[in-house]
Formats: structure tokens, C-alpha cells, sequence
């Protein structure tokens, strides 16, 4: 058999509250557009036809409390909070009731953002990967496990920088549900274990800049936290 030229690091994990192993990350898709007020806030309108996505990088996945640099590249790096949500059963097509039980938990993440380049690749309708897809762009707190935290309703979704409340919403905004978005994305992909989906932030998206200190938190998970140096 073959042998590889060299060794490609190990699949990043996450902690899961409660328990010795962790989560292994595989894919990461993300929901784009996916709470009015952000979409409005961004000169876009919401597609209420289906959900679109873009993907990140497992490997630019780094955990909660990490301190970071300024990222290159970049003039307007932007914090956006999301719920992240763990696939913990293969699924194809499945059915709302299959899509919930196949959730394996719930977590906090952050979906960094270069802002400017989003922005210049939209406009010239090229993919989003370099204002996306960057190093230590995804950021993870610890998961909790589905079945001790309940169900999506109603729960309080914010964020803050030096303390300062940027974003503060409902998951009740959520315009498409956590079932109909696994639902949808399992009509194009194989889910499997491993699988993340971010869901989507709500409005107040802004700049950070070096020594800014943010925190996000949804009610009933772990918070989320970054600094950048």
C-alpha cells in the first residue's frame, strides 16, 4: 500500500460538557442569511424559497478562549454569533422527527468574518471563501449534549465586545427551523457524524479590533469567547 509523503493533522475536536471524549469535526456548513433583521442590515433580502450555505474548513476550527492576531488580509474583520448544531447519525432525506433525533447537541460558535473581502467577492458574484474560509475563523465552545438542553425555541442569542451587548436576539427569529435546514441540506449532502451546521446571526454585526475581548452566549449553553491580540 501507498504511504503518505507526510502527515496532515488530526481532525479537530470539541469538548462536550459532561463527558471525557470530544466531538470530531468533519464538515462545516454554514447557513447564510438566515435572520431577517442581518439580512436587512446587509442590504439583502431573505430567500424565503430555501436555505443557501457556504462551508468552512475543519481545520481552521479553533476552541473557545483562544487569543488570536489580527487576521491578514483584511481591514474589517467582523463577529457573528451562532448557534452550531452537531449531526450525531448518518441521514439522508430525512424526515423532521429523523432530522431532531439524529442531533447529537448544541453549542456556541463564532463565525468570523473578513468582511471586506465578503463583500468585494459578492459584488463581483464570486464565492465568499477568502472573506469566510480563513484561519481560526471558526470558533467553539463546548457542546451540549441535545438531550439535556431541550429543544430550539425561544432561547436569548447575544454577544459582546468589552462587555458591550453588539448582538442580542431570539431563536425564535431563526427563519428557517434547526429541522428544516437538516432536512433541506440533507437533499444535497450525506449527513453524517462529524457534520456541523452553523444556523445563521442575528442583526448587530461589527468590527473588532486588536485587544477587543468578545463573548457570545445562547441561554442553557456554554459561552463562547476570543480575544484578539
Amino acid at each position: 500500500m501507498s504511504q503518505p509523503l507526510f502527515d496532515l493533522s488530526p481532525a479537530p475536536m470539541i469538548p462536550v460538557v459532561g463527558r471525557t471524549d470530544s466531538y470530531p469535526i468533519g464538515r462545516i456548513f454554514c447557513v447564510g442569511r438566515n435572520y431577517a433583521a442581518h439580512a436587512a442590515e446587509m442590504g439583502v433580502e431573505v430567500d424565503r424559497e430555501q436555505p443557501f450555505y457556504f462551508t468552512k474548513s475543519a481545520c481552521h476550527t479553533v476552541l473557545s478562549g483562544t487569543e488570536i492576531p489580527y487576521p491578514r488580509g483584511t481591514e474589517n474583520f467582523h463577529h457573528e454569533m451562532e448557534l452550531a448544531v452537531a449531526i450525531g447519525a448518518p441521514l439522508t432525506d430525512p424526515t423532521p422527527e429523523a432530522a431532531r433525533a439524529a442531533i447529537f447537541g448544541y453549542g456556541c460558535a463564532l463565525d468570523m468574518t473578513r468582511r471586506d473581502l465578503q463583500l468585494r467577492e459578492r459584488q463581483k458574484q464570486r464565492p465568499w471563501s477568502l472573506g469566510k474560509d480563513l484561519e481560526a475563523g471558526s470558533v467553539f465552545a463546548s457542546l451540549t449534549v441535545a438531550a439535556e438542553w431541550g429543544e430550539v425555541e425561544a432561547q436569548r442569542i447575544w454577544l459582546s465586545v468589552n462587555d458591550d451587548i453588539r448582538q442580542d436576539a431570539t431563536l425564535a427569529e431563526l427563519v428557517w427551523s434547526v429541522e428544516e435546514i437538516i432536512c433541506h441540506l440533507s437533499g444535497y449532502y450525506h449527513l453524517r457524524p462529524g457534520d456541523l451546521i452553523l444556523t445563521g446571526t442575528p442583526a448587530g454585526v461589527g468590527p473588532v479590533v486588536t485587544g477587543d475581548r468578545i463573548e457570545g452566549g445562547i441561554d442553557g449553553l456554554t459561552p463562547v469567547r476570543l480575544a484578539l491580540r
